[in-house]
């Protein structure tokens, strides 16, 4: 047994620094945490200052087990978990869970996995920082009493098994508002007008600074500029100059991978981490910009021999962000000289973003030449413009340019060459080719994307590198935001174009509103965001959320007690629960529609046990026994925007369509979108088909399509056991053994399969470790 006993978070980890130490060291993972708060109330006994109850889980018992007898033979543990707070805290969980003994027991950080950063931290080794822990230990008792006591109040006031974090509904609170900024913009047309001068390459643009609101005055604008003169009035050129971003904090680094290579924030920290565990980047939770003069060194020599002197240009950053944690370097590659990593094609395209963003911050700034044109109009008092961009100089943008959530990911400073201006000189007369005055019109707010989501919560100091991914996943996976795409709406606009003397007016269409990977609250996520700001102000609020955090820092720091700040929160926020649970009214977010056009009856919508629902009729009562008709909302509608007419229309299903081979055929909108339902065989409808238009001869087509390709799917099947097929499935074939989809072994021949053979690999799948269980189950962060 080597004398050193080495306890790391990951087994990757483990594995690329036992590479580093010799044999006088074993190197192992607790695979993240090893104990949490026990599930029950009593976790946390309140009157005994938030003392708290911990178990280790039982696929957790094996690594503590392996490790107490590895930690008894030794005749020293490194604790060599993360070094941020949650970090901190594994290490004091082993500390206390493995029994180790101050003596004995070192704790060891660092922020890149390279053999000189594990060496330099084997020569500093510290003690247990308890600021730290109960910084972390803070946050999570906190975050248990809110969900704890909060969870029950929804269950009784909106809704069964629902739930409610601290830091989530501030998030969730974001996306709802934004929503309603959305649905309550007007949105306001106006005339821009555009001039095309010259021809060919000499041709350039010029634009009217004013807009127009009315046609009128847009065709009155062009007509006075069929027989005018335009001559430069003035020309401005002058130097311009662009600096590059900092490097990658956490945050900057999930909105530019969302920009730029399509990654949600979750993916990106998964990605991220494995290039950390790799030795290939350093620790990829943090909000410092800063770079250590080691990395300083080396971008420098790497910038140099790469691009030439010129190109090098020193540069310390400074992190702005007012509730920064411990003193990190900001994420980049442990070596500079390494351009490119192997490994998927995911790390590759992360791994290449966060070289490219630490060398260009350490770059030349980019030189320019702007010129601004304004050009007179003989018959008018107001001036076109034309704006010109010339590079002189690339310096940072030869590497790298930062994309921002308005464009799309692009490698060259202009968008053209129309934005070079030909030679110009100041008099000079210009002739006009082409004048447009296009109806565009104004843009509600943005929709929040994961990243500029996170980009908010970072604005206000909500959260922190640790937690934005996590909050994002569970807004989600509660169902209380949902990720996704929408169809936009054909909408009319108008042209105007003057060209060799004559008007033409022009009417067209353009779609509008279509939203890519946008957040959209749910029905039930603004009910319960209605109800938490009604009841629990102090919860969602903005400035209280940022607040707290800033009182985690303080604990970090030593400057404030842990316990006494939990104290301060919890008790008026106890006494606010029970509070709420005695006088509250339930919330359902009911809105009245206005009346049946037939029967008179009200039409209303609202939140149900099983999700939003539209009502016709008032419930039954001993007077009026008619029960009410009930239809549930289709995805894309809400209970805030959907209008009487598309309520009506949802009692219009489920329809009958005919009758094919003897059998009824109906449609109908189920859990995953409009089907059709044929002798117990449900036919998905393709997107785009409105289910109520679907004609008996459609439903056909459709069901008639659906055996085609079941049958193309079907390799084998089996008269033992009608459950057990060979199928074609997206990635190649495989069995269906019942409810288990079991692997085909390359060196099968599908078609050659036997039901023996079938059975025997179908045992062999069941008893195989799955990968991602729960013992490979990384730390929550």
């Amino acid at each position: 047994m080597a004398k050193n006993l080495l306890i790391v978070e990951s087994p990757a980890k483990a594995k690329t620094i036992e590479g580093y130490l010799g044999k006088d060291f074993t190197v192992k993972s607790s695979y993240g945490h090893i104990r949490d708060l026990i599930k029950s109330e009593d976790a946390i006994d309140i009157a005994h200052n938030f003392e708290q109850k911990y178990e280790v889980p039982a696929d957790k018992k094996q690594v503590v087990s392996d490790l107490k007898k590895l930690a008894k033979e030794a005749d020293m543990v490194w604790l060599a978990s993360d070094e941020d707070r949650e970090g901190e805290a594994i290490s004091w969980h082993l500390f206390e869970t493995l029994g180790l003994k101050d003596a004995t027991t070192k704790r060891i950080v660092f922020h890149e996995i390279t053999k000189p950063a594990i060496m330099k931290a084997i020569e500093n080794p510290r003690k247990i920082d308890y600021n730290l822990v109960n910084a972390q230990q803070a946050r999570r008792v906190l975050d248990r009493l809110v969900g704890f006591e909060l969870s029950p109040v929804l269950w009784k006031k909106v809704k069964p098994s629902l739930s409610a974090g601290r830091v989530q509904s501030v998030a969730v609170r974001l996306i709802v508002d934004r929503e309603r900024e959305v649905n309550k913009f007007t949105s306001e047309a106006a005339f821009k007008i555009v001039a095309i001068f010259g021809k060919g390459k000499e041709a350039f643009k010029a634009e009217l600074s004013e807009r127009w609101a009315k046609q009128d005055d847009a065709e009155k604008f062009l007509q006075d500029c069929i027989n005018a003169d335009f001559d430069v009035k003035s020309l401005d050129t002058r130097p311009a100059k662009r600096s590059p971003a900092a490097p990658f904090t956490t945050s900057t680094l999930q909105q530019e991978a969302s920009r730029k290579l399509g990654f949600s924030v979750s993916r990106t920290m998964t990605v991220a981490q494995k290039l950390y565990e790799s030795g290939h980047i350093t620790y990829m939770r943090t909000d410092s910009v800063n770079l250590s003069d080691t990395a300083l060194n080396a971008a420098a020599d790497e910038i140099t021999s790469a691009y030439g002197d010129k190109y090098y240009q020193h540069r310390k950053y400074k992190t702005k962000s007012a509730g920064a944690q411990e003193a990190h370097e900001a994420i980049r590659p442990t070596y500079f000289n390494h351009h490119t990593i192997d490994g998927d094609n995911s790390e590759k395209r992360l791994y290449e973003l966060i070289w490219k963003r630490a060398i260009a911050s350490q770059m030349s700034e980019a030189q320019f030449e702007k010129t601004t044109a304004k050009i007179s109009i003989s018959t008018r008092k107001e001036e076109l413009v034309a704006n010109g961009e010339v590079m002189k100089f690339d310096g940072f943008l030869k590497v790298y340019l930062e994309s921002n959530d308005d464009e799309e990911e692009t490698d060259t400073l202009t968008d053209s060459e129309d934005t070079i201006l030909p030679p110009l000189t100041k008099g000079q007369r210009l002739a006009l080719q082409e004048m447009t005055a296009t109806e565009r019109f104004s843009r509600p707010p943005a929709r929040y994307t994961e990243a500029s989501l996170v980009k908010k919560l970072e604005e206000l100091g909500i959260g922190r590198p640790s937690t934005y991914a996590p909050t994002i996943s569970t807004i989600q996976n509660r169902g209380y935001v949902v990720k996704e795409e929408r169809e936009g709406k054909q909408r009319a606009y108008r042209v105007l174009t003057l060209k060799g003397g004559n008007i033409v007016k022009e009417a067209k269409t353009e779609n509008t509103g279509a939203e890519k990977n946008k957040l959209f609250p749910t029905d039930i996520g603004a009910v319960v965001n209605d109800f938490l700001v009604s009841h629990f102000e102090g919860i969602v609020d903005f400035n209280f959320t940022a607040s707290v955090e800033k009182q985690f820092d303080d604990i970090a720091q030593g400057l404030t007690e842990w316990t006494k700040m939990i104290r301060t929160f919890y008790d008026p926020f106890h006494e606010n629960v029970e509070s709420t649970i005695k006088t509250a009214d339930k919330a359902t977010g009911e809105r009245d529609l206005g009346l049946h056009p037939i029967s008179g009856k009200k039409v209303s919508v609202r939140i149900g046990r099983y999700g939003p629902f539209v009502q016709v009729g008032d419930n039954a009562t001993e007077e009026e026994p008619e029960k009410p008709l009930y239809a549930s909302l289709r995805n894309g509608q809400s209970i805030e925007t959907i209008s009487i007419e598309d309520a009506l229309e949802l009692f219009k299903l489920p329809k009958k369509v005919g009758i094919f081979e003897d059998k009824e055929m109906t449609v109908a909108i189920g859990k995953f979108g409009p089907y059709i339902r044929h002798n117990s065989v449900f036919v998905s409808l393709p997107k785009g088909i409105d289910p109520l238009d679907v004609t008996e001869e459609g439903a056909i087509d459709l069901i008639l399509e659906k055996r085609k390709k079941d049958a193309e799917k079907l390799i084998k099947a089996f008269d033992e056991d009608p459950t057990v097929k060979i199928l074609n499935g997206r990635w190649g074939p495989y069995i269906e053994f019942g409810k288990q989809n079991v692997k085909i072994p390359k060196d099968k021949e599908p078609l050659d399969l036997t039901f023996d053979e079938c059975k025997a690999l179908a045992a062999a799948d069941e008893k195989a470790p799955k990968k991602g269980g729960k013992k490979f189950a990384k730390k929550k962060k």
